[in-house]
């Protein structure tokens, strides 16, 4: 059963990704005709390439095998997003939680995000979005998030103690969704 749901949580993330990227990939369409060029703007220089932001979007590995970061770079270096993780605590022990960002933003390569509190624990990251060990867009570890993340855990007098630990989590490849399952 969990299994099941793992695959189902999985794929609604997947779906939630794609849904992003296509709403990313429409509003990035260049005004046709002379409104481009009327605008005088620069075109971006290629290490500043626009569709770079849309590109880190994607689902990245995690800190155990099944658990995994969706990050959406919207406009401006906005960025959403949510850890999908199995609980620690005595009462959530391997549920499966959802902790979406409170905050992100990308400045450049440079990432941070932090998330809601769920459980007592929430995560903040501080680092890089660079390019990975895989070959093609699309491959596994094409694009790596590396840097600091911080776990703030409170008990139940609330005091908040903090665990940071230096991770790099591998984008996953982008032909990873289930494949449907085909009923007799």
């Amino acid at each position: 059963m969990r299994n099941i749901y793992c695959i189902f949580v999985f794929a609604m993330a997947v779906g939630w990704g794609v849904l992003n990227s296509t709403d990313l990939r429409a509003q990035e369409a260049k005004p046709s005709g002379d409104a481009g060029a009327k605008s005088g703007a620069p075109a971006p220089a290629p290490e500043q390439d626009a569709n770079h932001g849309p590109a880190y979007s994607g689902m990245y590995t995690f800190l155990k095998e099944g658990e995994f970061v969706q990050v959406s770079v919207e406009d401006a270096g906005h960025v959403t997003g949510f850890v999908s993780r199995f609980g620690d605590g005595e009462s959530d022990k391997g549920a499966f939680l959802d902790q979406f960002f409170k905050s992100g933003k990308l400045e450049g390569n440079k990432l941070s995000f932090t998330t809601e509190v769920v459980h007592g624990v929430a995560f903040d990251f501080k680092g890089t979005i660079e390019r990975g060990e895989g070959k093609n867009p699309g491959d596994e570890a094409y694009f790596v998030l590396k840097g600091t993340l911080t776990e703030n855990a409170s008990d139940v007098n609330k005091k908040v103690t903090a665990h940071s630990q230096e991770v790099l989590f591998k984008m996953f490849p982008q032909d990873a969704a289930p494949q449907a399952v085909e009923r007799k």
